[in-house]
């Protein structure tokens, strides 16, 4: 039995600098790791059946979790059975990655179970077929994030607090893609940019979550009384940086949604995780 973690991220900011003539967009952006972390539990078994817990709301052949451990079938030297249990913490639909470091955790272990042999290169490969946000957790570090968010830079980030809002609103990433008056041509930036002026740095969807979702409007007001709040990934959370002057206590107290108090991570829990 394997019980690991599964960290979840912020986006500190993401930019649209373009669009591919295959319709995707370019993007900037930096991953934050952050310690609220889903748990995954890996058991052997021995038919080769992949039983998921913990997801029932979504069809198994959609899940990220079984799309992951499918994909390794085919590099297994050892292929057994699998039952894997999701103890979800992460809320769905929010902007914080929970799906794609899901099926990167199960990349990782699954990997090693199934004696695959493939290296971090190949499993972040693999990975962005499932999703944009997938290698990041493969990798394990923070990065500045451009292409479709696959191009990754590592970088150091100082250790940092943050207060999380959830609004009860799950947001459609389609929607707010679709919508013509999203801004789709932010000049492009550098790393070096942004840690001389970060509060220059927002995101494009914002706005455009805040028209459409009352809920994060009323979440990003809020925050907003106590510093610069900022939206994650496309939504539905939102987030601000503790500083040393706030009551953390009283604004988690009074949030009008579900709040977490979460610590940045420097590198992922299971950045170097084996089999033992």
């Amino acid at each position: 039995m394997i019980h690991v973690p599964s960290p979840s991220k912020l986006n500190l900011f993401l930019h649209i600098t373009g669009r591919r003539p295959n319709g995707y967009h370019e993007l900037q952006s930096i991953f934050q790791l952050i310690d609220l972390c889903d748990w995954l539990e890996f058991e052997q078994t021995n038919d080769e059946q992949i039983q998921i817990e913990g997801l029932a709301s979504v069809d198994l052949e959609q899940n990220l979790i079984y799309r992951a451990a499918q994909m390794l079938k085919p590099y297994a030297k050892t292929v057994t059975g699998l039952k894997i249990r999701l103890e979800k913490h992460i809320p769905m639909g929010a902007g914080l990655g929970g799906g794609s470091s899901n099926a990167a955790t199960t990349l990782i272990v699954v990997n090693q179970l199934w004696d695959c042999g493939l290296d971090t290169e190949q499993l972040a490969e693999l990975g962005v077929k499932l999703g944009a946000d997938v290698p990041i957790f493969v990798h394990g570090r923070n990065a500045w994030a451009e292409g479709v968010g696959e191009h990754l830079t590592f970088i150091d980030l100082d250790q940092k607090q943050f207060i999380v809002l959830k609004p009860d609103c799950f947001i459609s990433t389609q929607l707010l893609f679709s919508q013509k008056s999203l801004t789709r041509d932010t000049k492009p930036s550098k790393f070096c940019a942004y840690q001389i002026s970060p509060s220059d740095f927002g995101n494009n969807f914002e706005p455009l979550a805040r028209s459409l979702y009352p809920e994060v409007d009323e979440a990003m007001q809020y925050l907003d009384q106590f510093g610069i709040a900022k939206l994650t990934g496309t939504g539905a959370c939102v987030f601000i940086e503790v500083t040393s002057d706030m009551n953390v206590n009283d604004i988690l107290q009074h949030a009008p949604c579900k709040a977490y108090l979460v610590n940045s991570l420097q590198e992922s829990p299971l950045r170097h995780f084996k089999v033992s």
